[in-house]
């Protein structure tokens, strides 16, 4: 049966229960971990509601992807295992897969795209999975993915729609309802679907006018469009640095169900995301990647204000991020929020000018982090030169004041190469 029922999810409890002894870690952790889910200040202050984090980057693979993963394998029969299984992913449910179907004896084959990131791909082999490199995007792997299926028998564990899939996901739900008795609203990621359509029929269960709320990026709006066509959209592929969320079209299991218990969705740009990474390493010293900090984006942006004051719960659904990217982020950051900024300024080519560019910038209370200086190459005037500094600053006001501070003593602020400034060029 395609059919996903409250049923299935306690179904699927039941089954991490009675897998416990067999690959719990030494009786010191159950295979599917009771992720915490605290309270947390700094963000309640940030954005107004009483604002709580389901903590899923906490699962033995980084990712609420656990869930599912281990839900589906049980399931098998022991022919099935035999046979082995096979699945395409992108990361999250790659790492999922090959960590439980290792444990449970049973060998995995993972199709990956050749841009996924190198901490992904290192983590899926290490599980124990025989990683599969095909194609640029997650679409071209998995469709290599279901001919290797068919060429080997293989058993499908497919990302998001499948039912056991959704049930297993649906666990995080049961673990809200007893964790938060008095929750008013969940914000949660959305790819596939799976996630969502699985914790909402959950809490749904319990409580059926609990607020059920997804994000998506907005570049691959996936769930967004299908809900207004009412049949799964294929999207245009753009980049993201939600990677994990990165799905160009909705499962029709997913679609169906996340169409019965969810109120609303919407959509975040990227710099948005990019601040909520930050705020989340900030506030609770929480490591996340894009596709998890993208629940607490609408929250900071403002696009949720009927949440104020509402016991919310982020779902943070992962934390397998490569930190080259995370560096990335956080400079993106910084800048989104005023903490960094780009600036340009033609100054006299005088002893002593540069000097008193820094001084001047020291007085206003901005940090240099770097500053080059060219007389040679900008489209400066003779007996002018050209200065890009890259400076730490507080906040977006503080940005503002550099600049006219900076105005008022007699500088002439440029965009690059020292040709004329416009909006935007020393800071978002």
């Amino acid at each position: 049966m395609n059919e996903v029922t409250y049923e299935k999810i306690l179904q699927a409890r039941q089954r991490f229960e009675q897998a416990a002894e067999l690959l719990g870690d030494g009786g010191e952790r159950e295979p599917i971990y009771r992720s915490p889910c605290p309270y947390s200040q700094g963000l309640s202050q940030l954005t107004g509601t009483r604002c709580y984090i389901k903590l899923e980057n906490l699962q033995a693979t980084g990712s609420f992807k656990d869930r599912g993963a281990l839900n589906k394998l049980l399931s098998l029969d022991e022919s099935e295992r035999r046979r082995g299984v096979i699945a395409a992913s992108a990361g999250n449910h790659a790492q999922a897969v090959a960590y439980f179907a290792t444990r449970l004896g049973i060998e995995a084959t993972i199709f990956m795209p050749e841009g996924t990131p190198l901490i992904k791909r290192k983590r899926t082999a290490t599980f124990g999975g025989r990683v599969v490199l095909f194609g640029s995007n997650l679409e071209e792997a998995f469709v290599a993915a279901q001919e290797e299926r068919e060429r080997r028998d293989l058993v499908f564990v497919h990302p998001f729609d499948d039912p056991e899939i959704v049930a297993g996901q649906g666990t995080l739900g049961l673990e809200l309802i007893e964790q938060l008795p008095k929750l008013e609203a969940v914000i949660i990621p959305v790819g596939g679907g799976g996630l969502i359509a699985g914790v909402g029929l959950a809490l749904k269960h319990h409580k059926p006018d609990l607020q059920v709320i997804g994000v998506e990026p907005e570049v691959v709006p996936s769930l967004t469009r299908a809900l207004s066509a009412g049949h799964p959209v294929t999207v245009p592929p753009q980049p993201t640095i939600a990677d994990g969320i990165r799905v160009r079209q909705v499962g029709k299991i997913t679609l169906a169900l996340a169409a019965r218990v969810i109120d609303r969705v919407v959509t975040v740009a990227e710099s948005d995301i990019a601040v909520a990474v930050l705020m989340l390493l900030e506030q609770e010293k929480t490591v996340t990647e894009g596709s998890a900090a993208a629940a607490l984006a609408p929250l900071l942006t403002g696009q949720l204000p009927e949440l104020k004051g509402k016991r919310t719960a982020l779902v943070l659904s992962g934390g397998n991020i490569d930190v080259t990217m995370l560096a990335r982020i956080i400079e993106r950051g910084l800048v989104r929020d005023g903490r960094q900024m780009r600036l340009f300024v033609v100054i006299p080519d005088l002893p002593g000018a540069l000097a008193a560019l820094t001084t001047a910038l020291g007085d206003l209370g901005a940090n240099i982090l770097q500053i080059y200086h060219d007389r040679s190459f900008a489209q400066a005037a003779l007996g002018e030169t050209f200065v890009e500094l890259t400076l730490e600053t507080r906040d977006r006001e503080h940005v503002a004041q550099i600049e006219s501070g900076l105005s008022e003593r007699g500088y002439r602020l440029t965009g690059p190469e020292g040709l004329p400034a416009r909006p935007g060029k020393n800071h978002p």
